[in-house]
């Protein structure tokens, strides 16, 4: 796991360093970090190398703001999770912005960052790729890159932002693998849905980012609305 740690303080780097070590030395973790004492600095850096699993970023610094930075990332970006540090909490709001996966006041509390990292580390091993066979070739999807499944006979459909492949897998068979993840939920018979694509739930279908309309079963719209709160609360911390 490599984190980055963005703040112009060198204490601050230094104690949320700390902590990441205590933290990687009683989970047994290998845990590989960087500091920048600024958003510029880590911008010149994440051109060649954007390969972290969770960016530190304190909100009020000189120059860009952790704020302003997050929200170049996710242009870029739209999954690296974000955790804010921020010595004021009328910016907490703003974190939300930016899909961040939590904020943490100043000066930060060792047990609070843990618990920032114990979810990090949850999301990571419960990450799936689906290995699926298409066409003449076997091919990996990892579940946070496909908008939903759709099922097409006998075989299925994974809907991605580039492209609709046609998979021999059954429905039933990718559904055995995704329904354990937070971020899945079955909103028709023919259709699982990734949750952190869905903007809205209206009447009887689910709105996603980019427009597109699926249908909601009527037996399905409780247990849809219950999964698609819980996944954007915990989320949020």
């Amino acid at each position: 796991m490599k984190i980055a740690i963005v703040d112009d303080e060198a204490d601050e780097q230094e104690i949320l360093a700390k902590y990441i070590r205590e933290w990687a030395e009683a989970k047994k973790e290998l845990v590989e970090f960087v500091c920048f004492a600024s958003s510029e600095a880590f911008l010149f850096s994440w051109e060649d190398d954007k390969d972290y699993a969770l960016l530190i970023l304190d909100i009020e610094m000189s120059g860009i703001s952790g704020l302003e930075l997050a929200k170049k990332i996710r242009l870029q970006d739209e999954h690296i999770p974000i955790l804010f540090v921020t010595g004021y909490d009328e910016y907490m709001q703003y974190g939300y912005d930016v899909a961040a996966l939590h904020y943490l006041l100043k000066p930060v509390h060792k047990e609070k960052l843990f618990q920032v990292l114990d979810k990090l580390g949850e999301r990571e091993e419960s990450r799936i790729n689906l290995i699926v066979s298409a066409g003449n070739e076997v091919r990996r999807f990892p579940f946070h890159t496909v908008f939903y499944v759709e099922a097409d006979g006998h075989g299925s459909i994974l809907h991605t932002a580039d492209e609709a492949v046609c998979v021999r897998e059954s429905f039933g068979e990718i559904e055995k693998q995704l329904l354990s993840m937070e971020e899945a939920a079955k909103c028709h018979r023919a259709y699982l849905v990734n949750l952190r694509y869905v903007s809205a739930i209206r009447s009887a279908e689910l709105i996603l980012d980019h427009g597109e309309k699926l249908p909601i079963a009527r037996s399905r719209m409780k247990s849809v609305q219950s999964a698609f709160l819980r996944y954007y609360k915990d989320r949020r911390g």
